[in-house]
């Protein structure tokens, strides 16, 4: 391989997103907006079920009660499970030290639930859930409740 072409192929790989940029800066806001908006539906599902005393079925979030359909389509749990993952990994390079360590815990967790993500995804498509359950059912939701879990992965 010539330098020249070795030289082309690394200048394709500046990130898209460069630190200390307003681009970066934009991107992370609207990343940030994002996680603290999914965030807050959890929240409100998670007051709706224990401090309203709602049942299960009731407790929908803000979204999820003029749209109910939200809180029961896997394909869109899967794909902002995606989401969150694709923004971690594009924004990872703007932070150092504990600001990165941190950052990198999120990554690993986030790998993880986009994986369980995976599993409700696929369990929801075929029919076919794990388990012996009669939903769709994660590996960590056989020992945790499927609210609670959510508010610790996001």
């Amino acid at each position: 391989m010539s330098t020249a072409v070795a030289a082309a192929g690394t200048a394709d790989r500046r990130p898209l997103f460069p630190p200390g940029t307003r681009r970066y800066q934009c991107a992370l806001w609207a990343f940030v907006l994002i996680v603290v908006a999914h965030w807050g539906e959890h929240l409100a599902q998670a007051y709706e079920l224990w401090g309203l005393h709602w049942t299960m079925k009731e407790s929908r979030g803000i979204l999820g009660l003029p749209f109910p359909w939200l809180i029961s389509s896997e394909w869109l749990h899967y794909d902002f499970a995606v989401v969150m993952l694709v923004g971690l990994i594009v924004l990872r390079h703007g932070f150092t030290g504990n600001a990165r360590r941190f950052w990198d815990l999120a990554l690993k967790i986030q790998i993880w639930h986009h994986f369980e993500h995976l599993l409700l995804l696929i369990q929801a498509q075929t029919g076919y859930y794990f388990f012996g359950a009669s939903v769709p059912t994660s590996i960590i939701q056989v020992i945790a409740p499927r609210v609670e879990l959510h508010l610790f992965y996001n």
